[in-house]
């Protein structure tokens, strides 16, 4: 049974500030802390990453994943979805960015996990919330600085 987890935040930057910093993948882990490395391996005809590598920590342990985006909601959406994963079957999600009244942007984050190995669903739950939260609070320090 999947679960989609969903996190919500104001970030005092425009939504196309936001988007920008979103999909400049190879600086990821200048500002997010659990992303230890980053490599493109396909790009599109506008030269967007399309599909990324991953090397992170989460569930606490080293892990790896590569994401393929979908870029067809842009500006205001950015989606993806899990091609490749050692500790996670399913690591789906999307960013969804609106304007807000004084310009700053509503950030969305809808993530669903489905991981290879059980665990307890309290821990997983936590572990979602946790990385939902994360991102967005890291998010925002990257694109308010």
């Amino acid at each position: 049974m999947e679960e989609q987890v969903t996190e919500r935040m104001v970030v005092r930057a425009s939504p196309d500030h936001c988007f920008q910093v979103l999909t400049d993948f190879e600086r990821y882990p200048e500002w997010a802390s659990d992303i230890k490395a980053v490599s493109i391996e396909e790009r599109d005809l506008e030269g967007r990453p399309l599909r990324v590598a991953f090397r992170a920590a989460a569930f606490g342990r080293s892990t790896s994943y590569t994401l393929s985006y979908d870029y067809s909601g842009a500006p205001s959406r950015l989606s993806w979805r899990q091609v490749e994963g050692d500790v996670t079957r399913r690591l789906d999600g999307s960013y969804e960015i609106y304007p807000t009244d004084d310009g700053s942007a509503d950030v969305t984050y809808n993530l669903v996990v489905e991981l290879k190995v059980p665990l307890p669903v309290f821990v997983k739950r936590r572990a979602e919330g946790r990385i939902t939260y994360t991102a967005l609070r890291e998010l925002r320090a990257r694109a308010e600085e």
